[in-house]
């Protein structure tokens, strides 16, 4: 009698298990996720993050909070440099005249790339923190990582060395102010034409302002640094 309800027995003890293995979503979940990075982010030009539907969310499982490390990362990115283009535009001078009369201009258009610069490394610090929390299966790993490094820590670097690069050409413009404000004697501005009495100042004013646009040239490089790193062309 005991040897025909042994196996009703061990039926019963095993099919917890059984289902337990079948409701393990997380290969399948890992699979997808591994895949939309790849195929949505690694292998687009440029630097892409899609928002996540909330069908990829419901098929990422638990992995969809990883995936939201880089997408606030970006998010808090795209916030922190979006004054960017109206700085640069604020900042354009035409004429030695536009550098002498802007100089507030200048000050703050300083100040606010230090805001910039300031707030993505926050932004950056937040990431980097959130990643290393992260567990994830080595083979995710190494895709995410990839993932990571293209979307998170490769665009926060190159601005942080490119607002430094910007900022120095309105520290040449500074100079530039500050030493026709102590040179007015010997300058006279009118529109486009500048006259200088003092040879010796004409020389230091030259300098100046080949220092300048030397400065202006970098700023050009940075930007198309910039545009092709954000859109891959």
């Amino acid at each position: 009698m005991k040897s025909l309800f042994r196996p009703g027995l061990l039926l019963v003890l095993a099919l917890p298990l059984v289902l337990a293995a079948c409701g393990d979503k997380e290969p399948e979940q890992r699979a997808a996720f591994s895949q939309f990075l790849q195929t949505r982010i690694l292998d687009k030009p440029g630097v892409r993050v899609p928002q996540l539907t909330a069908d990829e969310s419901k098929a990422f499982g638990d992995y969809s909070r990883h995936y939201a490390v880089i997408s606030d990362f970006n998010a808090g990115m795209d916030a922190s440099v979006k004054p960017l283009g109206e700085l640069m535009q604020k900042g354009s001078m035409r004429s030695l005249g536009d550098v002498i009369a802007r100089r507030d201009d200048i000050q703050a258009i300083q100040a606010g790339l230090n805001k910039m610069s300031t707030q993505l490394t926050s932004e950056q610090a937040k990431a980097d923190a959130a990643h290393a929390q992260l567990k994830q299966p080595e083979d995710l790993k190494v895709v995410y990582d990839k993932a990571y490094d293209k979307t998170v820590s490769v665009p926060a670097n190159t601005f942080r060395e490119v607002l430094p690069q910007i900022n120095g050409t309105f520290d040449s413009s500074l100079k530039i102010a500050d030493y026709v404000n102590a040179h007015k004697g010997q300058i006279e501005i009118s529109g486009a034409v500048v006259k200088v009495q003092d040879p010796a100042v004409q020389a230091e004013l030259n300098a100046l302002l080949q220092e300048l646009n030397s400065q202006a040239k970098n700023v050009q490089q940075a930007q198309a640094r910039l545009q092709s790193l954000m859109t891959g062309r």
